[in-house]
């Protein structure tokens, strides 16, 4: 009995242990992602201020944009 009880507290602990990192492992995961979102939301609002400006510059020719040696 004493031996089954002294097997079932090393798994306890070993458990406790497990979940403590698996939890710390979750936790940088979630920061991860929160830094991920918050740069997709930049580069959404890069697109759009780019693409509302695309649409309010004139039209370009683009030989005008052939260098000179050509």
């Amino acid at each position: 009995m004493k031996d089954r009880l002294t097997e079932l507290e090393i798994k306890t602990s070993l458990t406790e242990d497990m979940v403590e990192v698996l939890n710390r492992t979750v936790f940088r995961q979630q920061e991860q992602i929160d830094l991920l979102q918050a740069q997709l939301r930049h580069l959404y609002g890069q697109i759009r201020a780019n693409a509302e400006a695309a649409e309010n510059a004139e039209p370009r020719d683009l030989r005008d944009e052939i260098p000179p040696h050509y």
